[in-house]
């Protein structure tokens, strides 16, 4: 068997262009640095730079590329392209010397990027404003996805962009927007953009700063959890409103972006038909109810350890420290109100469960995801039937429709590779002498892109302890649970790389 001649020219030319928004974004990053005069303007100008100047001559060497890619290239440009990115995005790290660790930087870069919002700074209120603007920006970009970013200006480079978008997103949620790719990706982008600016915006009017406002937005629509205070979103215990805006948002940011587009276009109908976003609501409004109920009647246990603790027994704080948290963890936002590890031990059970459950097929959140819960459920259930009419043909129905059964069996793969991924992440983490509580949690969350996890790693402390070889495992788990596993781990199979 031969090995396969890969078109290296185009795979470079995106690596070249996705330099180019990492650098303009850093530029963007270099102006919040001059407005609030935080001392390091300069140095986030030439990583900004820097990182320009390197896109543009890759892509200038490589500007001849035939233009066609077939899956494995885009397979390729992905999975290497958050690598890539990842890399370039240390800069601004480490020429300001904000984290001076490349490890910790590439660190914090792959949990921006991978919106899972897990961090090594112990300290993020002394860390200049330009660079946590650049830190919550890794959020937004990789929120969307950046290759999904690079598909609404293929057509400048005479590229089609299926192969990308199915790289990106291989989850069984296909629905498009519009027949031809670049004008979906152009559609969520606007959406994207458009439901950030007006939760900044709202968040100023209830009483954020516009620094934090911006930044608290842009973390909440990737559902990624990097904050501007050390106590996260518990620095605003004392204001409600801007807690249930974030509540808000988070919930948006979970549901299928398809469904806001249906929304703009008057299609209500469509959204109340979808089985996932019924089933996505109906485990918010029940997992919601039993946190509310366990917080309300144990009024011996304080709601949490950092600043602002809110009084048990009231029923609207336990209302919303349990819609917050639980909306935050299925959503894999991150974003923390109260330690829930404090919350009776049957509750950080229950939330660590919740990380195995994901947002909306379509959305910015890492996890499992419900449309593959659902289709997990139902074909459950029909096993069943088929034991007792072993002739009959029960198909899956998803929305009225038949489910292939390639598509079931993909939904059944990805589950077994994703607990057995979760497995193997908590026996590393185990190897650096670290308790059950703490590997298992490390492991959920770094997969599932949560941020907080349990142990020494829980909702009121970072990850500044993990060893350096840990930080690397958990940055590895964090890409393949945010490119969902085939994407990253098809790579390793030695098939991939041969003709047949």
């Amino acid at each position: 068997m031969s090995r396969i001649k890969l078109n290296y020219k185009i795979i470079f030319h995106f690596f070249g262009l996705l330099l180019l928004f990492n650098g303009g974004f850093m530029l963007i990053s270099t102006l919040i640095s001059l407005i609030y005069k935080d001392g390091v303007t300069l140095e986030l100008f030439l990583a900004g730079i820097v990182t320009l100047l390197i896109g543009a001559l890759v892509m200038y060497r490589t500007k001849d590329h035939r233009k066609e890619m077939n899956k494995r290239e885009g397979y390729i440009v992905v999975a290497f392209g958050w690598i890539v990115m990842s890399l370039s995005g240390t800069l601004p790290y480490l020429v300001t010397e904000a984290i001076p660790s490349f490890t910790d930087a590439f660190f914090e870069t792959m949990s921006g990027y991978s919106t899972t919002g897990a961090s090594i700074l112990n300290d993020i209120e002394i860390v200049p404003k330009g660079v946590l603007f650049w830190r919550s920006i890794t959020h937004w970009i990789g929120g969307m996805g950046i290759i999904v970013l690079a598909i609404a200006i293929l057509p400048l480079l005479g590229v089609g962009g299926m192969q990308l978008f199915a790289a990106e997103a291989p989850g069984p949620g296909g629905d498009k927007l519009h027949p031809r790719i670049t004008d979906t990706a152009k559609r969520l982008w606007l959406i994207y953009f458009g439901y950030t600016a007006a939760e900044t915006i709202l968040l100023q009017i209830a009483g954020m700063s516009f620094f934090d406002a911006i930044n608290h937005a842009l973390s909440t629509l990737s559902t990624g959890g990097f904050s501007t205070k050390n106590a996260s979103v518990a620095y605003w215990n004392d204001n409600p409103i801007i807690q249930y805006i974030i509540i808000f948002f988070m919930f948006l940011a979970g549901t299928n972006f398809v469904l806001s587009y249906y929304l703009f276009k008057g299609k209500v109908g469509k959204i109340l038909e979808d089985e996932e976003f019924k089933l996505y609501f109906k485990f918010i409004a029940v997992f919601t109810l039993v946190a509310a109920v366990l917080i309300y009647f144990r009024a011996d246990v304080s709601l949490s350890s950092i600043d602002h603790p809110m009084v048990l027994g009231e029923g609207e704080s336990a209302f919303r420290h349990a819609l917050f948290q639980v909306l935050s963890v299925i959503t894999t936002t991150g974003f923390v109100t109260a330690d829930y590890t404090l919350w009776t031990p049957f509750l950080t059970v229950f939330f660590f469960g919740l990380m195995f459950l994901g947002g909306s097929a379509g959305s910015t959140s890492g996890g499992v995801k419900v449309m593959r819960q659902l289709i997990l459920i139902k074909n459950s259930f029909l096993e069943f039937k088929r034991a007792l009419h072993p002739n009959a043909i029960v198909p899956v129905r998803y929305n009225g429709k038949s489910v292939s059964k390639d598509i079931v069996f993909n939904v059944l793969g990805f589950f077994i590779l994703y607990m057995l991924s979760f497995i193997v992440g908590a026996l590393v983490f185990s190897m650096f002498q670290m308790d059950f509580e703490s590997a298992i949690g490390l492991s959920a969350s770094s997969l599932g892109n949560v941020g907080p996890a349990l142990g020494d790693f829980g909702p009121v402390n970072n990850y500044a302890a993990l060893p350096p070889l840990g930080k690397w495992w958990a940055s590895f788990l964090m890409l393949i649970g945010r490119l969902e596993l085939f994407t990253v781990l098809i790579l390793l199979t030695p098939f991939f790389w041969r003709n047949r």
